[in-house]
């Protein structure tokens, strides 16, 4: 799909390339009569907030794989994934306290270990 395509986690695009991509994605999709919205900012939000949704469940990925399986590789691209998600987060008011939570978090030491 489109979000996986264009905000991958392992290889960024320049953002004017993949606003460029999404455009001529929804210009065929309206033009092949697919359930998009008809208007390109509403699509474009849809796109960035489906993407911030899966961004969410890769940070949890790759921690789950370093902190309980010890593959630590994956760790060296929650940079990327991150600056996806924070960018979107700065974008959309809705979505403003979830960008103060990363933040927060970010700023907090890193401990290992569990707690119950």
């Amino acid at each position: 799909d489109l979000v996986s395509l264009l905000r991958d986690a392992y290889l960024a695009w320049e953002e004017e390339r993949v606003i460029d991509w999404a455009i001529r994605y929804w210009e065929k999709a309206r033009g092949q009569g697919l359930p998009v919205p008809g208007d390109f900012a509403d699509f474009y939000r849809d796109f960035e907030w489906m993407g911030a949704q899966r961004q969410l469940k890769v940070l949890g990925i790759f921690a789950r794989l370093s902190f309980r399986d010890g593959k630590d590789g994956y760790l060296k691209d929650q940079p990327l994934v991150m600056s996806y998600l924070r960018r979107t987060c700065e974008r959309y008011r809705e979505l403003a306290g979830l960008g103060r939570l990363l933040e927060e978090l970010e700023r907090q030491e890193k401990r290992v270990g569990y707690t119950f």
